[in-house]
């Protein structure tokens, strides 16, 4: 706005209106404008004589212009809109503040009710951890449902498939990343206390993350790092490290998201069943560029002794010295475990096995033996003359259902053969999560102890 001082009057241009605010000696002031003819009067007297000059009523001069100028405005508005000049008027739908659909729903029994929105599909299944792909339901608006039978106690994953694409739960934020890019959602059916991942009013660790440039796989990588309940950077105490390792597809944050490996070590540690550690859980790929390549695994596209190998590299290498660098961690092997599922079973019995001055303690869950291609000798080359007897402790854990059950068997006698002393745990369940949380929360509390952990060729866990 442009303002022009006269005699007894002010001239005032906002856009392309003219505005006059003249003083009538005696009590009023005048607005006009001269595009629109219209005139608003003011009734706040200043004086009844001259105007004088001095700041105070200058300053109630452009108050009163500024009263003036927006009555001038108010009546002039509809002008404005409708004026060929001004932009057309756009309506704005309101903004939805509730879920389309409520998805999922746990009811008080265990069962889960599944929905998704989308009135022009015309196919939708619904895949979770421990059950064949489900065919969903539609009702009369397009909302496609289903509802399981109770469930046990414990975290899901699933996802849904419609019309041939896999999409996450979009109505559900709890959710697992999926290395080739994207989700899994995560259902939660609530259970005791006693369940080591129930979260807890306990004291609790905290989860940091790391990033650091990768020489081995020449690329920018993360890990993450859970701290115990009372860690303190400033005091001398120092602690034990387990490096826990997810499985192919997944990523560095599995064993947290969907694994809850933070909750079932803060549990059993307020328990007193588990010592108080760090662990470590590190992006276990042996190349670049992982949503481009992972498949390859599964494949045989790629060595897997090769990438084994990398990934090794930077562990030993990177990862490790980084931790052990910015954490009271304690460096002997005593002090040092290693663990992990599947793929990550895997890699931690080739790592751990084949740097006994290392490691002391051994953890394989479900491990993908089927990697170890053309043959264990070609992954273990020194273990026939290794000293097995260092291991503190070796298990070897999978599920009767899961499709590796035999591989692992198999397996499990060629360590046999090498007299290698292990223990051997085979509990209920398939390839899934429901098994590895147990697996985690029976090896955690053996871990670290100062008298030998018991280890048996042919143990089986109740």
């Amino acid at each position: 706005m442009a303002v022009r001082e006269h005699d007894n009057r002010f001239d005032a241009i906002i856009g392309e209106s003219s505005l006059s605010l003249t003083h009538d000696t005696g009590t009023r002031f005048e607005c006009r404008s001269a595009k629109f003819g219209t005139t608003v009067q003011t009734g706040s007297p200043l004086s009844s004589t001259a105007l004088p000059r001095s700041s105070a009523s200058m300053r109630k001069l452009a108050c009163s212009l500024s009263i003036a100028t927006t009555l001038l405005l108010s009546f002039t508005a509809p002008a404005l809109a409708q004026d060929s000049a001004s932009p057309p008027v756009v309506k704005v739908k309101a903004p939805r503040f509730g879920r389309a659909v409520r998805s999922p729903e746990v009811h008080p029994d265990g069962r889960v009710t599944f929905r998704f929105r989308a009135a022009g599909a015309t196919a939708v299944v619904v895949k979770r951890d421990g059950a064949d792909p489900a065919p969903m339901v539609r009702d009369e608006i397009g909302t496609w449902s289903l509802t399981t039978e109770p469930l046990t106690p414990d975290f899901y994953s699933y996802f849904f498939v419609v019309d041939g694409v896999v999409l996450a739960d979009p109505a559900n934020p709890l959710s697992k990343s999926v290395a080739v890019g994207g989700h899994e959602s995560i259902v939660h059916v609530p259970g005791p206390d006693s369940l080591p991942w129930e979260a807890r009013d306990i004291p609790h660790g905290a989860v940091h993350r790391h990033e650091y440039r990768s020489a081995a796989v020449s690329e920018s990588r993360s890990f993450l790092v859970y701290t115990p309940p009372g860690y303190d950077a400033r005091s001398p105490a120092k602690y034990p490290v387990l490096y826990l390792l997810h499985g192919v597809m997944e990523d560095e944050t599995a064993w947290l998201s969907i694994g809850r490996a933070n909750v079932i070590l803060d549990n059993l540690i307020a328990r007193g069943r588990a010592k108080p550690m760090v662990a470590v859980f590190p992006l276990g790929y042996g190349f670049a560029e992982v949503p481009d390549h992972v498949g390859d695994l599964l494949t045989g596209a790629v060595s897997q002794k090769r990438v084994m190998d990398v990934f090794a590299t930077s562990l030993l290498n990177e990862v490790i010295p980084h931790v052990e660098r910015n954490y009271r961690i304690a460096t002997g092997r005593e002090s040092r475990a290693i663990a992990g599922l599947s793929l990550g079973g895997s890699q931690a019995m080739v790592i751990g096995l084949n740097n006994l001055d290392r490691f002391a303690w051994i953890g394989a869950f479900s491990a993908a033996t089927i990697m170890f291609y053309p043959g264990y000798a070609t992954f273990f080359p020194t273990l026939q003359t290794a000293d097995s007897a260092r291991l503190r402790l070796f298990v070897v854990s999978v599920g009767t259902e899961d499709f590796l059950h035999g591989p692992n068997r198999h397996f499990k006698e060629w360590l046999a053969s090498q007299n290698v002393r292990f223990t051997s745990v085979e509990t209920p369940g398939d390839h899934a999560w429901m098994v590895w949380r147990r697996n985690l929360a029976e090896f955690a509390p053996l871990l670290f102890r100062r008298s030998p952990a018991k280890r048996e060729s042919s143990a089986k866990a109740r």
